[in-house]
């Protein structure tokens, strides 16, 4: 059972949002497409400042919309929400100790979607480095090492992470040696996600409830995303641009983190807008023509934005 309730008025609308996307982008085929949608309704029970506790927090049920929100798919770089939570929770927990520069990683991991900053993470959260191949069993115990973060969220219990993937670091040019043996000879160990596990993780980040409501500040922090056209200028590549934030009003407030490479373009949004209810959206998008293609992401959200006020 999700975390959330299907609803009819929500489903309805979204099937109309999906009907004209498919209308408006021929190329984009149903199987390339993954949605989750989840509106709060009054009392609004997330972005409080941590007024809720977790104990209180996990009382009140939400109600969504997915789909294909249990589908396997390459996330790009929406992956660093789970390493944002995962080096939160090591920090709480001592297990790792805070420095200016795995403060920096950290910041650069959310704020420019840093690759490099990112595969520091990943060597933080589970004691392992990249490098040449490995003996048997060396790598055997690298491998165990390396999925601590896997083990982590399955300690979580919730259903949505069931079927995820988060050990592998993110890359520009691609893994070598040892890390690219890791991922398997058809890439069959690749980080995957569904759009209903990372919605959850979200929506633990946006109560206040993800490791604790300090922490979970913390990260909203880094996921708010300015609409101002002049600091969406200033990068050549932003998250704003050809995601979900390109299409709101200048006064709505978005936390985000995207995901994009030659093949996907995703994005994962919490989005506010003056009198209208704030709600989550995580849109993942697949095929070498749509993930080029940096109109669909705008034409959804622009879509979910009119139906918001119909809920």
């Amino acid at each position: 059972m999700t975390f959330f309730s299907q609803d009819e008025t929500l489903q309805q609308l979204a099937t109309e949002i999906l009907d004209a996307t498919w209308a408006k982008f021929p190329e984009l085929a149903p199987n390339q497409l993954a949605l989750t949608w989840i509106v709060y309704d009054s009392p609004v029970i997330v972005n409080t400042g941590g007024a809720i506790s977790a104990e209180e927090f996990w009382k009140y049920s939400v109600r969504g919309f997915s789909y294909r929100g249990i589908e396997r798919i390459y996330p790009a770089s929406v992956v660093k929400l789970f390493y944002l939570v995962a080096i939160h929770e090591w920090l709480e927990s001592g297990m790792v100790t805070e420095s200016q520069e795995l403060n920096r990683a950290i910041r650069d991991m959310i704020i420019d979607s840093s690759n490099d900053a990112t595969n520091l993470i990943v060597d933080v959260l589970t004691g392992t480095t990249s490098g040449p191949e490995l003996p048997q069993g060396p790598f055997d115990t690298w491998k165990n090492q390396r999925n601590l973060v896997n083990r982590y969220f399955r300690s979580l219990g919730w259903e949505e992470l069931d079927s995820i993937n988060v050990n592998q670091k993110t890359w520009g040019d691609g893994p070598y040696g040892r890390e690219r043996a890791f991922l398997g000879e058809m890439m069959e160990n690749r980080n995957m996600l569904t759009t209903n596990a990372v919605a959850r993780l979200l929506h633990t980040i946006i109560g206040g409830v993800a490791v604790s409501s300090t922490r979970s500040q913390q990260m909203m922090s880094l996921l708010k995303r300015s609409l101002n056209p002049k600091d969406i200028n200033k990068a050549e590549e932003n998250q704003i641009i050809g995601f979900l934030g390109e299409s709101l009003v200048p006064n709505a407030q978005l936390w985000s983190k995207a995901g994009w490479t030659s093949q996907v373009r995703h994005d994962a949004a919490y989005i506010e807008i003056p009198q209208q209810q704030p709600y989550l959206l995580i849109v993942f998008t697949e095929g070498k023509i749509n993930s080029q293609n940096k109109a669909i992401m705008p034409f959804i959200s622009q879509a979910i934005t009119t139906a918001i006020t119909k809920v």
